[in-house]
């Protein structure tokens, strides 16, 4: 009775904690649209302060969805955690794989361009 009492909290956390690595990158993305979209319409289009402006709001989005990559990364093994089935543990491992891979290059590439 307790361990499906904890497996239901443990599941129930890692709901909490995807849906706020979603509104981490929904704000993200929402910051960065407005930024861009006010940068077009005041921009000189061979204006220094215009691509260091786009640059900015880049980088900004860039550590928005790494944040938010991180976080689903602990959500999902909260899920494990709270289902620990052989199959859970291979699509743990794919996902972690897949998003960490794309969370290195994506750190990679904003490095490159500070």
């Amino acid at each position: 009775m307790i361990e499906v009492v904890t497996r239901q909290i443990l599941t129930h956390i890692s709901e909490i904690i995807g849906a706020a690595a979603s509104m981490i990158i929904i704000w993200g993305v929402a910051v960065a649209l407005t930024g861009f979209i006010k940068n077009e319409i005041k921009r000189d289009l061979h204006s220094e302060a215009s691509q260091t402006k786009r640059r900015d709001i880049r980088q900004r989005l860039g550590g928005h969805l790494l944040l938010g990559l991180e976080v689903l990364i602990a959500a999902d093994i909260i899920e494990t955690i709270a289902n620990p089935t052989s199959e859970e543990m291979i699509r743990l491992a794919s996902i972690v794989v897949i998003r960490t891979f794309i969370s290195y290059f994506l750190d990679k590439e904003l490095k490159e361009n500070m």
